[in-house]
């Protein structure tokens, strides 16, 4: 026996083995490839629809956002507005309340300048009244007594201080 192989031989086992390979593949060709490769490409449509989805939904969210800003920007325009508008009230009114206020005042100035007239008419008559008392009072004193001129000055002192002390305390 001789045991010597050459370089290429024939082998019954490489060609069941090819075979088996072929067979093999053509069985996973039929029942699994084209499953998988339409598993894959539903995945693929899928994760693209997602990704299209998400955009679209981004560009709404954006939208909405831009929208938002635009109603608060709006709203902060009205309040400031608003609070505007409120400040001029409140200065109009409180011009008024300045204005009636120094009316009152101008009023009361006026009513007590008045007051202040009628008071010193007032005085004056009674100052008036009282001077001509005064007088009658002095002249009936000069006429009950003769007079010296000694005893002049000493009589206008008496009457004056019998004036002062019941007239004008009055």
């Amino acid at each position: 026996m001789h045991m010597y192989q050459g370089l290429i031989e024939f082998s019954w086992t490489l060609v069941m083995n090819m075979v088996t390979i072929i067979v093999l593949f053509l069985i996973l060709k039929k029942f699994f490839f084209e499953k998988v490769h339409n598993f894959i490409l539903a995945r693929e449509n899928t994760v693209k629809d997602t990704f299209e989805n998400a955009e679209a939904t981004n560009r709404k969210a954006d939208e909405k956002l831009d929208n938002y800003n635009k109603r608060i920007a709006k709203i902060e325009s009205e309040g400031r507005e608003i609070i505007k508008n409120a400040k001029v009230r409140a200065d109009a009114q409180a011009k008024d309340i300045i204005d009636e206020a120094n009316a009152k005042a101008s009023e009361m100035l006026l009513q007590a300048e008045k007051e202040i007239e009628l008071d010193k008419f007032r005085a004056i008559a009674e100052m008036k009244t009282q001077i001509a008392t005064l007088a009658l009072l002095a002249a009936e004193k000069i006429l009950e007594k003769e007079l010296e001129t000694k005893g002049q000055d000493q009589l206008i002192d008496t009457i004056i201080e019998q004036a002062g002390i019941s007239e004008w305390q009055n």
